[in-house]
Formats: structure tokens, C-alpha cells, sequence
């Protein structure tokens, strides 16, 4: 027997939590997996994985041998790698897998890895949901909302916040609110993925609280959202660097701006961290370094807020 593809083939049943999604993502047929997991459970006499008509999960053995596998592994690929050159040359597509209001706070930095590794490619897909990474074969995910999988690896790496904002026009035409809890009697466009679309946080010398929205448009798209703020159609509550931009130029005004401190995490989401290739560890990098030496964002120049 193989022990390391054995090895690699549990790992790979554990994280996609079957053995046809494990198939699938190995290109090989389930009743290999099947296989190859079986002799190793009879290898080791003990049983690493719980089957059920749905889906599998590790035993406590299971767990404890997992561990130790994608450890192992990680370190034969770390040697790969360095034998291979591959550490300090990324090639390959690094694909990634992009929160809808991140993509121009990402492109510069799929600018400048394209750049400094031209064995390199991107195929970046934008998605509100975070995408099953084992199961559809992506390197790196980039969201802000909490990540409930507790097998995947989350690198926190800026925190931002939340920004209401209109355009000029909005204000002349509706007035501009001077407390929180007057956005009830205003037009707010709602981006349904959010968990508090319809009730925006804020906080007083009274503490945190929220106050209930609506509006005349409800979306899933940050982009159809956007564009409807900058026609004057309703405010926006969103993370600044989605609205910098905006702000910057005049587009947009930000409102309120002692009273909102809702946090936008920008997270690194992957499999595991043992198993990093370089392209994935080089593009984290860079971002992490784009983040760090980033202007302030709108949230952090007073100077251009409303009170």
C-alpha cells in the first residue's frame, strides 16, 4: 500500500466530508477512495470515519489521525516544494473566490502578482456566499462575513467599517439626518446578504442599538446598490473602501459618522495552512502588504463627514 496517497485520500474524504466529492476533487473513481480508505482503517484496526446515507464525519481517533496526516503531508509538500523551486516561484492558476463588494479593493493586487510571476495566473469568481473550497477546487477565498466551517483556515487581515452615505442630490431633495434613528424615515437601500440588511447598527452615549430600515430597493448586488446611491435614489450602508472612491470625488457624502462602527473584517479564507502552495502564501502576501500600506480609508477622514 501506498501509505502516502492513502494518507492524502483520507485527508482529502475528511475535508470534502465524502468519498464522491473526494473523488471528484482527486479524479479518481469513489470506489477507489472507498477502497483505499477501508484498507487503511483495517491497516490501522481502528475506524477514522462515521458513514451515514449523507455524509461522513471523523471519529475522535479520526480527528486525532487527521491531524497528524495533514501535518505530515504538509511538510512532504513544503520539501517539494523547495526542491522544486516552486517556494520562490508561484506558477500555475491560483483561483480565488471574491465577496461581491471586494473586487476593486483585490484588482491591483491580481495587477501586481500577474506581474511579478508570469508563470502565474488568476481566475478570480465573485460571489456573495463563500463557495465550498474543497468541493470546487479553489486555492483562497476573500469575504468579510463570519466563516462557520471550522476545518478552514481564516487570516483576518484589515478590519474596516461601516459607511452611510448618499449623493448630493439625496440630501438636497430629503434632508440629511442628524441621529441614527432618523434613517427610519428615510429611503435606505438594503443588500439582503448582510445579517442586519434591515436593521443598521449604530451607537450613542447610550450604547449599541439598532435601527429598522426600508427602502424602495432591496438587492443582493453591491454593484446595482452603488450605482443607486450615486443616482440619488437612497443611502447606502457599506464598508468604506467599497465607497472611497465615491467619497473622495464628491460623489457620495458620508453621514453619521461617530455613531457607526460596524466592523468589516477583510478575511484570507483556504483549506488548510499546512498545504499552502507558494502562489497562494505570495498572494496573501502581497494583499496583506496592500492593506497595511493603504491610504485611510473614508471611515478615517472626519474631514469629509457629516456629523
Amino acid at each position: 500500500m501506498d501509505r502516502v496517497t492513502t494518507m492524502a485520500t483520507f485527508v482529502k474524504v475528511a475535508q470534502a466530508r465524502g468519498f464522491s466529492a473526494a473523488a471528484r476533487a482527486l479524479h479518481t473513481s469513489p470506489s477507489r477512495v472507498t477502497t483505499q480508505v477501508q484498507r487503511l482503517e483495517r491497516l490501522l484496526g481502528v475506524r477514522l470515519l462515521n458513514r451515514t446515507t449523507r455524509s461522513v464525519c471523523l471519529t475522535e481517533v479520526g480527528r486525532a489521525y487527521y491531524q497528524r496526516c495533514v501535518h505530515i503531508l504538509g511538510e512532504l509538500e513544503n520539501a517539494d516544494q523547495m526542491a522544486q523551486g516552486l517556494h520562490a516561484t508561484p506558477r500555475g492558476t491560483l483561483r480565488l473566490n471574491v465577496s461581491m463588494m471586494m473586487p476593486h479593493l483585490v484588482n491591483p493586487v491580481v495587477d501586481e502578482f500577474a506581474t511579478r510571476n508570469p508563470d502565474a495566473a488568476i481566475e478570480m469568481v465573485i460571489s456573495e456566499r463563500l463557495v465550498d473550497l474543497v468541493e470546487q477546487g479553489f486555492d483562497l477565498a476573500l469575504h468579510s462575513a463570519p466563516i462557520a466551517e471550522s476545518s478552514l483556515i481564516v487570516r483576518r487581515l484589515a478590519v474596516d467599517h461601516m459607511v452611510i452615505c448618499g449623493a448630493p442630490d439625496y440630501f438636497s431633495a430629503r434632508g440629511m439626518p442628524k441621529h441614527p434613528s432618523d434613517l427610519s424615515q428615510h429611503n435606505c437601500l438594503l443588500f439582503t446578504p448582510l445579517p442586519w440588511a434591515e436593521e443598521w447598527p449604530y451607537r450613542d452615549e447610550d450604547g449599541e442599538h439598532r435601527v429598522p430600515v426600508s427602502g424602495n430597493l432591496r438587492s443582493n448586488s453591491a454593484v446595482a446598490l452603488r450605482l443607486a446611491a450615486l443616482r440619488g435614489q437612497g443611502l447606502l450602508a457599506a464598508p468604506s473602501f467599497y465607497v472611497a472612491e465615491d467619497i473622495a470625488a464628491g460623489r457620495l457624502i458620508p453621514i453619521l459618522a461617530k455613531h457607526t462602527q460596524q466592523e468589516f473584517p477583510i478575511l484570507a479564507i483556504y483549506p488548510h495552512r499546512h498545504q499552502l502552495s507558494a502562489k497562494v502564501r505570495s498572494f496573501i502576501d502581497l494583499l496583506a502588504r496592500h492593506l497595511r500600506d493603504a491610504p485611510a480609508r473614508a471611515s478615517h477622514q472626519p474631514s469629509r463627514q457629516a456629523a
